[in-house]
C-alpha cells in the first residue's frame, strides 16, 4: 500500500525585523500607547518581519518552494502539481500558484489556489494527499503556505501589530511508510463579515469611493467571540480523533494557528495535550497567517524537534470562518 507523506519542508522569513517598540513609537505617536502592549500580552507575539515592498505574496513563496524541493531532491520540473494556501493572493485573477509556477520554472505542474485563509495549509495538504492516493498518476505536489496580508492592511490600523510577512512549502509523495492518516474540516459562514477585505470582488468592485472608505484594505468590523477558537478547536480535534482513530496521547505535536498564546495554551489544557507538544513561533516571527502551520512545521523539522515517525496534527482557523485539521506521520 502506498501512503501520501511529507517528505521535505521549508520556510521563509524576509530580512526586515520589524520590533514591538518600533510600533509601539508609531502607535504612541497616533495617541494610542496602549495597543502594542496590550496585544503583546494575550498574543505573545514580540516581532514581525517585513518582505520589501516591491514583493508580492509569490515572491515570499519561492524561496520557501525552492529550498523544499532541493531538501527533497527534485527539480522544479519534477512537480506535477501546485496547491498555493493564501488569502493575501498576488491578484484577485490569476490565481497566485500560476504566478509561483511560472517564477519557480515548474513547467510540467498543474496549480491551484486555496483560499480558505489560516485553514489552507490544512485543506492543501489533505487536498494532495487524496490526489496522490487517488489514482491520479501524480507523483510530487508541491503545497505552499504564504501570506503578505500587511500589505493590504492600513499601517495605522492596530491589528497590523499581528501581521508577519512569511511562507512555509513541503512536498508530498508517495511512499511504503505511513504518513498522511484524515481530516476534518468546520465553518461557520455567519461570520464572513467579521474580518475582511471587502471591496474589490464582486461583491463590491473596486471604486474610488471604495478606496478612500478604506474598503480594499483588510478590516475587523467585529471581532469573533473567543469561544470560536476555544470551544471550536477542541470540537474540530475531536472530528479528526473520531474520523481517524488517533487520540490525544499518540499525539507527538500539535501546531495551531498561530495568532495567540493564551488560546494555545488553553485548547491544550482542555484536551489533555501537554503544552510542550504545541509548538509555538509567534513570538519570533509574528501572526504569519496562511503561512504560520507549514512554518511551524518546517521549524520543527529543522531544528530536530519533529522526527520521522512523529504523529503531527494540524489546525488551522481562518476568517469566515473556515477551520481545517490533518493527521500524518512524517
Amino acid at each position: 500500500m502506498s501512503y501520501a507523506r511529507i517528505i521535505t519542508t521549508a520556510h521563509y522569513v524576509p530580512e526586515r525585523l520589524v520590533s514591538n517598540a518600533e510600533l509601539n513609537a508609531h502607535f504612541t505617536a497616533l495617541g494610542k500607547p496602549e495597543v502594542i502592549g496590550k496585544f503583546e500580552a494575550s498574543s505573545g507575539i514580540l516581532q514581525r518581519w517585513y518582505a520589501a515592498e516591491d514583493w508580492a505574496t509569490s515572491d515570499l513563496a519561492l524561496p520557501a518552494a525552492r529550498q523544499a524541493l532541493e531538501r527533497a531532491g527534485r527539480r522544479p520540473e519534477d512537480v506535477d502539481l501546485i496547491i498555493v494556501g493564501t488569502d493575501s493572493p498576488d491578484y484577485i485573477t490569476p490565481a497566485t500558484s500560476t504566478v509561483l509556477q511560472h517564477k519557480l520554472g515548474a513547467r510540467n505542474a498543474g496549480t491551484f489556489d486555496v483560499g480558505c485563509a489560516c485553514a489552507s495549509f490544512p485543506t492543501g495538504i489533505a487536498t494532495a494527499a487524496g490526489l496522490l492516493q487517488g489514482g491520479t498518476g501524480l507523483r510530487t505536489v508541491l503545497v505552499v503556505g504564504a501570506y503578505l496580508m500587511r500589505k493590504l492592511a492600513d499601517p495605522d490600523d492596530p491589528m497590523i501589530f499581528f501581521y508577519g510577512d512569511g511562507a512555509g512549502a513541503a512536498v508530498m509523495e508517495l511512499g511504503d511508510a505511513p504518513g498522511y492518516i484524515g481530516a476534518a474540516f468546520r465553518a461557520d459562514g455567519a461570520y464572513a463579515k467579521s474580518w475582511g477585505l471587502f471591496a474589490g470582488g464582486t461583491a463590491e468592485p473596486a471604486s474610488a469611493e471604495a478606496v478612500a472608505a478604506g474598503r480594499t484594505q483588510v478590516r475587523l468590523v467585529e471581532r469573533y467571540p473567543p469561544e470560536i477558537n476555544d470551544d471550536g478547536w477542541p470540537r474540530l480535534f475531536d472530528q479528526l480523533c473520531a474520523n481517524t482513530g488517533i487520540n490525544v496521547d499518540q499525539i507527538d505535536h500539535l501546531i495551531f494557528t498561530q495568532v495567540r498564546r493564551n488560546t494555545i495554551e488553553l485548547v491544550a489544557d482542555r484536551i489533555g495535550l501537554p503544552r510542550d507538544k504545541a509548538p509555538l513561533i509567534m513570538d519570533r516571527w509574528g501572526y504569519t497567517g496562511s503561512a504560520c502551520i507549514p512554518m511551524a512545521l518546517s521549524d520543527g523539522m529543522a531544528n530536530g524537534r519533529m522526527r520521522t515517525g512523529d504523529l503531527v496534527v494540524m489546525i488551522g482557523s481562518g476568517v469566515g470562518y473556515n477551520q481545517a485539521a490533518v493527521a500524518l506521520r512524517l
